[in-house]
């Protein structure tokens, strides 16, 4: 089956200029209060608002904008239907087209009050997305004024707007993970099964990686799990072994999610700390055993019960020939009304990124160049990074909706086409969307109980 199809709008290689005026300094330092903190809001109507610093270049730098940040701000993903409205929107009212919207700020990147931030002014790009879905597309690269000062004493913004295909497979689960349901792919109205999900729970006696079910064809021994966190079996409340085995439609094992670390609630608390989080490892089959691909972690907040924390880390050796970790996905959920984990790198700078001048990489499109920027493309076309060669994924890479505690989960999955070579990579971010869904109710409060769903899935594979 074919991708569904989807667009990414990307803002990025802001600067802010003020113009310099030789007379009545003073007058100019009360409109612009430069250099001042500077960071703009990012609108586009029906979603999040976005935040980003905008570095502050001086008349000087005018010729060869060498003070440009050359990295993204912002990124919209907009699926087939969303992409649609707009373009409808543009046909039918010509004054009123989609347009993105950027408030320029001086002041603290709103982290303190916000009656301490200036609003310099605002930037409206109308977004043209004709053909959007199958190439790339400037949409906006160079200097902007701001304001509504005359006598040209107005601030300018540098940016630039691109509008990108960016194909992706969805998945969907045909029930809740723990009943062991179908997976299909979904492409428009069509709906086709690809997998099928077996929950499985590991008792205490049990100290090999697969038990219920297990890769048939071999029985070698898988004694290195202790290396990855042990059950604690002298805890008297906790949650521990459960699985989850992706098969393709032959029967053959493709990925699971197997907990690792059992989760349970702190000293004197009915709550799984984020000191001593529960954890799950993400495997896939190879030689006959299964290979450890990441590591998801997931706890619950201090201080705000209605958080559960989750960090997702990619297993280099698996991968590569390093033996380094790198932390993909690192955020919160809310616990009663569920949200999205996401894993998307395009706006995300390496930790230990590798300094390079001659090599880089272009989030935006995924794809990597060998200068700072692609052949052809013009001055701030791209969004710039250094090289990280130990990471092989790049761009956006998956996303899969989460359910609250209580509700009937049937998570949705989307993944970058691009990081999707062969069934057992689809089927790994199957297994650890099934992961992230259960850890909602892993993590849910001691003093509750299970739901009755979950309780009877679990006494069933003990049987």
């Amino acid at each position: 089956m074919d991708p569904c199809p989807f667009v990414r709008i990307l803002i990025g290689n802001l600067a802010l200029k003020f113009p310099t005026v030789s007379s009545k300094p003073s007058l100019l330092s009360r409109i612009h209060p430069s250099p001042s903190p500077s960071y703009c809001k990012i609108k586009l109507k029906n979603f999040s608002d976005q935040v980003a610093t905008i570095p502050i270049q001086s008349s000087a730098q005018d010729t060869n904008n060498a003070n440009l940040s050359y990295s993204l701000a912002a990124c919209f993903n907009l699926d087939k239907t969303q992409v649609e409205k707009m373009l409808e929107k543009s046909r039918t009212s010509s004054r009123n087209n989609v347009c993105l919207r950027i408030d320029v700020y001086t002041g603290s990147n709103g982290m303190s009050c916000v009656t301490t931030d200036k609003l310099l002014g605002r930037v409206s790009v109308p977004l043209d997305l004709h053909g959007a879905e199958t190439k790339v597309s400037v949409i906006h690269s160079g200097w902007i004024s701001i304001g509504e000062n005359k006598k040209g004493s107005q601030p300018q913004l540098y940016l630039t707007v691109k509008a990108q295909p960016d194909p992706r497979f969805v998945f969907q689960f045909d029930g809740e993970p723990e009943c062991s349901p179908q997976v299909f792919q979904v492409q428009g109205s069509v709906k086709q099964a690809v997998f099928t999900c077996k929950f499985g729970f590991r008792n205490s006696n049990d100290r090999n990686l697969v038990s219920r079910p297990s890769m048939a064809e071999t029985n070698t021994p898988r004694n290195w799990l202790p290396s990855f966190g042990g059950e604690k079996d002298q805890c008297s409340k906790e949650r521990k072994g459960w699985s989850i085995t992706i098969h393709d439609l032959s029967g053959s094992p493709v990925a699971m999610a197997s907990m690792v670390t059992p989760f349970v609630p702190s000293p004197g608390s009915d709550r799984v700390s984020r000191s001593n989080p529960g954890a799950w490892l993400i495997l896939r089959p190879g030689n006959c055993t299964w290979k450890p691909w990441g590591r998801l972690e997931a706890w619950r907040e201090l201080g705000n019960s209605d958080l559960l924390g989750y960090r997702f880390d990619l297993l280099h050796d698996a991968i590569t020939s390093t033996s380094s970790n790198t932390t993909v996905a690192n955020s919160t959920l809310s616990s009663s009304k569920g949200g999205i984990f996401t894993i998307d790198t395009t706006t995300t700078l390496p930790p230990t990124p590798v300094n390079s001048p001659h090599s880089s990489c272009d989030f935006g499109s995924g794809s990597w160049s060998g200068s700072g920027s692609r052949p052809g493309s013009g001055s701030g076309s791209d969004f710039a990074f250094c090289t990280w060669p130990q990471f092989m994924y790049r761009g956006f890479v998956m996303s899969a909706t989460v359910e609250g505690v209580g509700k009937c989960s049937k998570p949705e999955v989307e993944i970058g086409v691009q990081h999707v070579t062969c069934t057992e990579d689809a089927a790994a971010f199957v297994a650890l969307a099934a992961a992230m869904d259960l850890s909602m109710d892993a993590c849910r409060l001691f003093s509750q109980k299970l739901r009755k769903e979950l309780r009877q899935q679990i006494q069933q594979s003990v049987v």
